[in-house]
């Protein structure tokens, strides 16, 4: 993904115009695009194994993580708590291992719960807010889990809007930042927001703030040129959440209007990708017409969503994308947080099947949608001195 940012074009403009004085002879350096550096997102593992019958055709086991028997000790260690040995945490809820940095000896922690976002909705499609624990079942791989925490209120959320800036979108710019303003207007006020414009690239026009005119400038940098890289857009935007989200609760919001044809990641490293335990929620939203190869994408954006527990909008006309932000908004605000501790432990690693179903007196045909698994690669970890 490729930064901009023009608070720092003055400084760039220095720092180059020396570099090409002490260079000389050397040539003129090379501009990015606008001073735009670029951010190579994580690769995805390829860690596919199709030989597993209960995985969807697209979803692999991953790897298992190396046991404390593999790990190397550091040298130097206080006697108490060597590298790789587990911390002795009580109730068992956290292990984790004391490693080396520089003069620093740091505990990583390994939180061994799944936190699971999920909405519920009656037969009328209605947002249903009023549950308790009770009413609740979780299952990983269609066994039983113990609810271990459980709350239904309005939480931060950390947001990345994610919008095509490709040729096709032109005329179609100025009802998509309405639109997303006006999520952002019903949104909560401590919700951290980045905004990433793509085409051939994936461009980070604005990183996490909560100030709505500082988002309006990121949204109203219209290029409008080059091809449609959905996917390498997606995995990007989840890597930059991954890495700089301060909130727990995180959602990517996807808007575009074509299919994908720049991309050098698949739809199915994409899904792997958002598919960590505590990876986004991604709505999506395709302002699709009738060209071809429209179902290939209208597929790729309902994959997106389904598989993350979130929901792909497709628009007759602009006018409703204001309404479907509107939803959106609804949608992230009013959702229960459940959190169990996996009958399998995360240590074994694989891709998990997760069910939460809902029953409560006076409801019919609950709905609940949350995603629909994950894998346990172990990558959730917390750094304290």
């Amino acid at each position: 993904m490729r930064l901009r940012n023009k608070r720092v074009i003055g400084t760039l403009f220095f720092v180059l115009l020396g570099a090409s004085s002490f260079w000389g002879t050397q040539g003129q350096a090379t501009q990015p695009q606008q001073n735009q550096q670029r951010i190579q997102p994580t690769p995805v593992p390829p860690d596919i194994d199709p030989v597993d019958p209960a995985l969807p055709v697209w979803a692999k086991p991953a790897t298992p993580a190396p046991t404390a028997a593999n790990t190397k000790p550091a040298t130097n260690v206080p006697p108490a708590q060597q590298p790789g040995q587990p911390a002795q945490q009580p109730g068992g809820d956290t292990v984790g291992a004391v490693t080396r940095s520089g003069d620093r000896y740091v505990f990583r922690s390994q939180v061994n719960e799944v936190t699971l976002s999920a909405t519920v909705l009656d037969a009328r499609r209605h947002l249903v807010t009023n549950l308790a624990p009770t009413n609740f079942a979780v299952y990983e791989d269609n066994q039983p889990q113990k609810i271990t925490s459980f709350r239904r209120e309005d939480i931060p959320v950390s947001i990345g809007i994610v919008v095509d800036n490709s040729g096709s979108m032109r005329t179609k710019r100025a009802a998509v930042t309405k639109a997303v303003l006006n999520l952002m207007q019903a949104s909560n006020p401590q919700d951290e927001v980045f905004v990433v414009n793509f085409n051939d690239d994936p461009y980070l026009d604005q990183d996490f703030t909560n100030k709505r005119e500082t988002l309006r400038e990121a949204l109203d940098r219209v290029d409008s040129r080059g091809g449609t890289a959905l996917y390498d857009a997606v995995i990007a935007s989840a890597d930059h959440l991954a890495k700089g989200a301060k909130k727990e609760k995180k959602v990517l919001l996807v808007v575009t209007d074509g299919v994908d044809n720049e991309s050098r990641e698949s739809l199915e490293s994409a899904i792997r990708k958002v598919q960590d335990d505590n990876g986004p929620t991604i709505y999506t939203i395709g302002i699709l017409g009738d060209e071809p190869g429209i179902k290939r994408a209208k597929r790729a954006l309902q994959s997106l969503s389904d598989q993350t527990g979130g929901v792909a909008f497709f628009p007759k006309d602009l006018a409703e994308v204001d309404e479907i932000s509107q939803e959106v908004a609804r949608d992230i605000r009013n959702q229960y947080s459940i959190t169990y501790k996996p009958t399998n432990p995360r240590s074994n690693g694989g891709y998990r099947k997760v069910k939460v179903e809902a029953r409560a007196p006076g409801y019919k045909d609950l709905q609940v949608r949350t995603r629909d698994g994950y894998f346990a690669d172990e990558k959730r970890t917390a750094s304290t001195k």
